[in-house]
Order: structure tokens, then C-alpha cells, then sequence
């Protein structure tokens, strides 16, 4: 059975280039039968934090990804086993890899280094002078039983190291095929540190992360290409306790439109920061698919994760970068903002209003309602809820001297005819009592356009102005009742009166 793994560090934020890893492994699991596995690799103990933990959790269950075998949430009380491999926290598999350490030193296969900082230091700048390749000699190889007892009865701190033999490592990548590094490359890599510190004594990555995803039994190792280099040395790990090595799949890296990598100077670019934007999760998970990976037809782009996993394929994979458009993600985010229940999009949108509209949880049956055309009237032009506030500024703010002040304002309100147009419609709405109503503003404007000659654009800029601060916007009959219900409301909307007569003038 396939078994794969997400195997995040909670040192920070999940970024979309982690979220894009989980996106496959999950898929590719769902696609093949398989089971997803969730493990946190916590063994940098001065950066993991719980917080980046529980969100980073949180991310996966947004983005709609389940796993079959993983850790509980920090926020949950625990309900028994975790999965058949429990724990799933390096942090708590220390004395796993303290007994897998011990095989291997007793079994010749690695050894320990009693070489300081210093000493090593000193052999990497003779490299470098000497134009060699930067790696470690084997000098502790060579030591006598004598000597290292010695060594061990004085105190003298020891990293291990796994002792890599003369032939090149090779393995399998579904995204490169074959793959290979000479042994001379690798060196003999350290597999538990001997730095002073909160480290000490603690095991390496490439050595803990091996040793899980060989207990595990994880069959496909699916990550980004950044840990490439990586590879030989895990290799060579498999190879000493006599394992299986797995499948590997390097993705490509993720690149921003100016083609460097990814990076917050580009954007938004972990998870949470997108959930915050108004970006649906359906969308982003749609998008994240298409970073690298495309469709046999070589044209449909609009996915759900039942549909993907249905049809993704690691051997689709390419190992060219990916390049991430904001452009792309905002035309599937509106793809997938159309096709939302409204109830939905409410609740989602809900909180960029709340400073205005209260809490959802007290706001009353009106209320919803006009808030749910008021987003039917502005959904459609964005691209994220976020900009929801900004559209509906035209509502929530009137301020007539901004309006007028605005230099594409300036031209259409300067000339003679717009002073007779908002004349003559601040006449009509002076002579009416009560709210204005779509009907209302229909036959006024009619009525302007008989007495002062006046029609097209010239007709209508000037009292739209009045009304939004703008030359543009949505259709009337559908923004005067959000105004004068809105005011109604007491939410602090003027309405159409108030709006009008305090542009020319009461």
C-alpha cells in the first residue's frame, strides 16, 4: 500500500510552497489508495513553537486535507492512539533514535567524531585554499579503540557520524528519473550533533527523518527540490540499516513573476495570510495543483480536491519552476466566489465589517439581508473579500468635499450642465418625503433630462458623483435601496437625501 507523509517544522508560518508539498502527498495518496500521514518534525528545539503547530494544522483543515495517521491538535484533549506509528512528534521519538544510533556504532557503521569546531574549520579553509571540495576528511574514522576510550573517559564531546562507502548513491525520482552523487561528494554525515547548546546530542535531520519514514513504512517521499542534496545522505542511511529506499519526488520550486524565488517581498505567501485575504479555500487548493502539475487535456483548470484526486498523477509532475500568478489565483478565487452559497460568503465576509455592523452573532434578520445585497452588489468586483470594505466605501463614506476634489471629478462637475442637473435633482428631492425608492430616482432623472436638455453621461455623472464620490459604480436601482435601508438601519450610511441636498447645498 502507498504510504506518504507531510512532514512539516513548526518554526514558522506554512507558506504556499509547504502547502503545495501537502497538496500532493494527499492527493497522490487519495489517488492511489493510500494512506497520508502528518508528522512534525520538532527536533529544532529552539525555533518550534506549539503556536506554529496548532496553525499550521489549522492550514491543512482549511485547505481541506485530512490525515489518517498524525498528531492531534495542541487544542484538543487527546482520545487514545494517533496511528499505528505513534508518536508523531520527533521530539518524542529521542529514544527511538538514540537505539537505532547505538545499532549503528555497534555495528561499525558509523563512528564518532571527536573533532572540535575549530579543527574542522581549519580543514574546510585548507580546502577551500587548495580548491577541493568541502568536506569532512574521516580523520576519527581512523581512531583505535584506545584512543576513543580515552576520548570518552576524559569528557571530550562527540558528534557521530555514518560512514559512507566508496560507491555512488542512487535513487529514483519520479519527477527526474535516475538520479546520482558520487560518494566523494556526501562525505560521512553527521548524524547526532555535538554542539554545546540545546542541541547537543540531539539527531540531525537527515538521520531522524530517515529513520521515521523508514519505521513508518512510508513508500513515496514527495517534497520540494530543496532537499535534493539531501538525498544521497538519507540514501545512505536506508542502505546501512539494510531498508528499502523509498520512491522519491522532488517538486519543482515556486517562483515568483519576476522568476526568483518566492518570497514575502511578492506577496501574501503562507496560508494563513490568504485565509485572512478572503481567498477561498477551494480556490487556493485549485491553484496550488496547477504549480507544477497540469491536466492531461492540457487545458481544464478549475478542479475541485475530489476531482484531483481522481486524476493527479506524479508522473504530470514537472520539474521545471513553477511560477505563482496572483492574477491566477484572483480569476480562480472569483471562479469559486460565483459558484458560493450567499450564506456562505456572508459569514466569511462578515468580520471585515464588524467594526460597522456589530457582532454576526447579535445582528438581526434585517440586517443580514442587506448585507447579503449589499455583497451580491460588490462580490462580483473583487477578487478577495478583503477589498469588500474598499467597494463598499462608496455606502459607508460621504464626504461631498472629497468628492470634488477628486481631479476626475473635477472636469465632469465644472462645466454649466452639471450644475443645472444637480439643481434641478436637489429641487425634486427636496420636494419628496420619505425614502427614496429606485422607482423615485427613475422618473426624477426623466424629468431632469426634459427640463434642462441634458442626457448620456452629462446627465448622470454629476448626480452620481453626488451620490457615491465617483463617476462609476453599480447600477442605481440596485445602490439606492442599499442607502436608504442602510440609513435606516442606523448604520451610519446617508441616504439619498442627505446625500444630494449636502452636495449643492440644503
Amino acid at each position: 500500500m502507498v504510504r506518504v507523509r507531510f512532514a512539516p517544522s513548526p518554526t514558522g508560518m506554512v507558506h504556499v510552497g509547504n502547502a503545495r508539498t501537502a497538496l500532493y502527498n494527499w492527493l497522490f495518496a487519495r489517488r492511489m489508495g493510500g494512506k497520508f500521514l502528518l508528522r512534525i518534525e520538532d527536533t529544532d528545539l529552539e525555533r518550534s513553537e506549539a503556536r506554529y503547530e496548532t496553525q499550521l494544522l489549522e492550514d491543512l483543515k482549511w485547505l481541506g486535507l485530512d490525515w489518517d495517521e498524525g498528531p492531534q491538535s495542541t487544542l484538543e484533549a487527546k482520545t487514545g492512539s494517533e496511528g499505528p506509528s505513534a508518536p508523531y512528534r520527533q521530539s518524542e521519538r529521542l529514544e527511538i533514535y538514540a537505539a537505532h544510533t547505538a545499532r549503528l556504532l555497534e555495528e561499525g557503521k558509523a563512528y564518532r567524531c571527536f573533532c572540535t569546531p575549530e579543527e574542522l574549520e581549519a580543514e574546510r579553509a585548507l580546502a577551500v585554499k587548495e580548491h577541493r571540495p568541502q568536506v569532512y576528511g574521516g580523520r576519527c574514522r581512523r581512531l583505535g579503540r584506545t584512543e576513543i576510550e580515552a576520548n570518552l573517559a576524559a569528557g571530550k564531546p562527540f558528534a557521530v557520524r555514518l560512514e559512507i562507502g566508496p560507491d555512488a548513491l542512487r535513487f529514483r525520482d519520479m519527477v527526474r528519473g535516475p538520479v546520482e552523487f558520487a560518494a566523494e561528494t556526501v562525505s560521512d554525515p553527521i548524524l547526532v550533533r555535538s554542539a554545546s547548546g540545546v542541541s547537543a546530542g540531539v539527531p540531525v535531520y537527515n538521520y531522524v527523518v530517515t529513520v521515521d519514514d523508514a519505521l513508518m513504512g512510508i513508500t513515496h517521499v514527495i517534497r520540494g527540490d530543496d532537499h535534493l542534496s539531501n538525498t544521497p545522505k538519507q540514501v545512505a542511511i536506508y542502505q546501512a540499516f539494510g531498508w528499502k529506499v523509498p520512491v522519491f519526488a522532488h517538486l519543482s520550486t515556486i517562483l515568483g513573476e519576476d522568476r526568483e524565488r518566492l518570497s514575502k517581498r511578492h506577496g501574501a505567501t503562507s496560508i494563513a495570510s490568504f485565509q485572512e485575504m478572503g481567498y477561498l479555500p477551494e480556490a487556493l487548493a485549485n491553484y496550488l495543483a496547477l504549480l507544477g502539475w497540469g491536466a492531461e487535456d492540457g487545458k481544464t483548470e478549475t478542479f475541485t480536491l475530489t476531482e484531483l484526486a481522481k486524476i493527479f498523477t506524479l508522473e504530470r509532475v514537472t520539474p521545471s519552476p513553477a511560477v505563482f500568478s496572483f492574477d491566477k489565483l484572483n480569476w480562480l478565487n472569483r471562479h469559486y466566489l460565483k459558484q458560493a452559497a450567499p450564506e456562505r460568503v456572508a459569514e466569511l465576509s462578515w468580520g471585515y465589517f464588524a467594526e460597522k455592523l456589530g457582532a454576526r452573532e447579535a445582528a438581526g434578520a434585517e440586517l443580514v439581508a442587506w448585507f447579503q445585497r449589499l455583497l451580491t452588489l460588490l462580490v462580483p468586483a473583487v477578487d478577495h473579500l478583503s477589498q469588500l470594505p474598499t467597494k463598499a466605501g462608496l455606502l459607508f463614506t460621504h464626504d461631498p468635499e472629497a468628492a470634488r476634489a477628486v481631479p476626475e471629478n473635477v472636469e465632469a462637475l465644472g462645466v454649466e450642465s452639471a450644475r443645472l442637473v444637480l439643481c434641478e435633482f436637489a429641487d425634486r428631492v427636496r420636494a419628496h418625503s420619505g425614502a427614496v425608492t429606485p422607482e423615485d430616482f427613475k422618473g426624477w432623472m426623466n424629468e431632469v433630462k426634459v427640463a434642462t436638455g441634458v442626457k448620456g453621461k452629462e446627465l448622470f455623472h454629476p448626480v452620481r458623483i453626488a451620490l457615491t464620490g465617483g463617476h462609476s459604480g453599480p447600477e442605481f436601482d440596485k445602490l439606492i435601496p442599499l442607502m436608504e435601508e442602510g440609513a435606516a438601519l442606523g448604520l451610519g450610511i446617508a441616504g439619498v437625501r442627505e446625500r444630494i441636498l449636502g452636495f449643492v447645498g440644503a
